[in-house]
C-alpha cells in the first residue's frame, strides 16, 4: 500500500464508498485468493472500497462453526477495485459483471449497517477505520 495516509485522508473524508458482501465471501476476499466480486450490475468506479459483511446469514453453512463465527455486520476491510469485467479467468467468477479485486486486507469489525449498491458508511464507522488505517500505518514505519 504505497500511500497509507492518502488513504486515510480520503476515509476520515467520507470519499471512499462501502459495498455490503455476504460472508463468506469477504473471509474469501481476504484469505482465499477470490480476486473477484461478481453482481448483476456494472460498476465504473475503480480505486478503493470499504467491505462490509452484511449480517444475512443465507450464504453460510449453518452447520460450520467457523463460518458462523466470521464477523457481520459491519466494516471487515478494504480492497481495490481495478476493472468491471463480463467474463474472467478465475474460480471465482460466476457473475453477469465482475468487479476485479486487488491488495485486499481485512481489519477487525467495525459495527455499522449495510446498504444495498454502493454506500457511505457513518462518519463514527469510518473514523473507527481511519484509526485501524493509522496502526497500521505506524506499524509499517
Amino acid at each position: 500500500m504505497a500511500d497509507l495516509s492518502g488513504l486515510i485522508a480520503r476515509v476520515e473524508a467520507g470519499r471512499i464508498k462501502a459495498l455490503s458482501i455476504k460472508q463468506p465471501y469477504p473471509h474469501h476476499i481476504f484469505y482465499d485468493g477470490k480476486d473477484v466480486e461478481n453482481r448483476d450490475w456494472p460498476t465504473k468506479g475503480r480505486g478503493w472500497f470499504i467491505i462490509h459483511a452484511g449480517v444475512s446469514k443465507s450464504e453460510l453453512d449453518t452447520d460450520d462453526a467457523e463460518e458462523m463465527a466470521m464477523p457481520r455486520g459491519g466494516i471487515v476491510g478494504m480492497a481495490r477495485i481495478v476493472d468491471c469485467v463480463t467474463k474472467m479467468d478465475s474460480r471465482w467468477f460466476f457473475g453477469r459483471f465482475g468487479f476485479v479485486l486487488r491488495d485486499a486486507f481485512p481489519v477487525d469489525l467495525i459495527p455499522c449497517r449495510g446498504q444495498l449498491g454502493f454506500f457511505l458508511p457513518p462518519p463514527d464507522a469510518l473514523a473507527a477505520l481511519a484509526e485501524i488505517l493509522r496502526a497500521k500505518e505506524a506499524a509499517h514505519v
